[in-house]
């Protein structure tokens, strides 16, 4: 018997991986076609699993494989809602006024530039960009971040989310003492811890580069040259 097109492309697709292999041997040995060989493996496969004949084993394999499709978006569909939670719960609330920050110093030590964003509640957005004299990155984070909280205190913010990417200030603001900290950013975190009692924020938080891309992009511009720097 020679199995047709289609019913040759459903003996493919309900045979495992192994019985093709050895249907493609078959076909090797007895100079048959391969679709003639693989009608044989599954028919041997049915009666060896105590079958009928070849269309239970098509219907049953049929079946643990839509089984396992839906077991496959199950898990998939479990994924997608971890991750939506997980989203959910990184994203900042709304209902609060948000603020991100971001320094750069080119080269390091060199020009500085600031960047932030600061958001409210209802609507407000207010964005910070310049360059704030020379000095190095840890110098060009924190000038950012007093950039920021100065906005918020003129704004009337109060219990603001933080966010930055530098571990080196948020580690060294978050310890909360005037004293102990970063050698030689006692004055920057002095003046933040002030601006923050001032706002009743207590916490900043670390966020990666790439979540913290509108305060870098503003920090950025802040140190590009300008079209008379660029003449020079």
């Amino acid at each position: 018997m020679q199995p047709t097109e289609p019913l040759f492309d459903t003996l493919a697709t309900a045979a495992f991986h192994g019985e093709r292999v050895a249907a493609r041997r078959l076909a090797t040995r007895s100079q048959r076609s391969e679709a003639q060989a693989l009608l044989e493996v599954l028919t041997q496969a049915a009666a060896t699993a105590g079958l009928a004949d070849l269309s239970a084993l098509l219907a049953a394999r049929g079946v643990a494989k839509q089984i396992d499709a839906d077991r496959r978006a199950g898990r998939r569909a479990e994924q997608a809602a971890r991750l939506a939670h997980r989203k959910a719960q990184l994203a900042p609330p709304s209902d609060r006024w948000r603020g991100w920050f971001d320094g750069s110093a080119h080269p390091n030590p060199g020009r500085i530039g600031i960047g932030a964003l600061l958001c409210g509640p209802a609507g407000q957005r207010i964005e910070i960009s310049r360059r704030a004299g020379h000095g190095n990155s840890g110098q060009a984070e924190y000038l950012a971040l007093t950039a920021l909280l100065e906005a918020a205190v003129e704004a009337g913010a109060r219990d603001l989310l933080l966010y930055g990417d530098s571990q080196v200030v948020i580690n060294d603001v978050n310890a909360g003492s005037v004293t102990v900290g970063a050698s030689g950013l006692e004055d920057y975190r002095a003046r933040v811890l002030a601006l923050m009692a001032q706002t009743a924020t207590s916490r900043l938080h670390w966020v990666p580069r790439h979540r913290n891309g509108d305060a870098d992009r503003l920090s950025q511009r802040a140190i590009e040259p300008s079209p008379v720097e660029k003449e020079d």
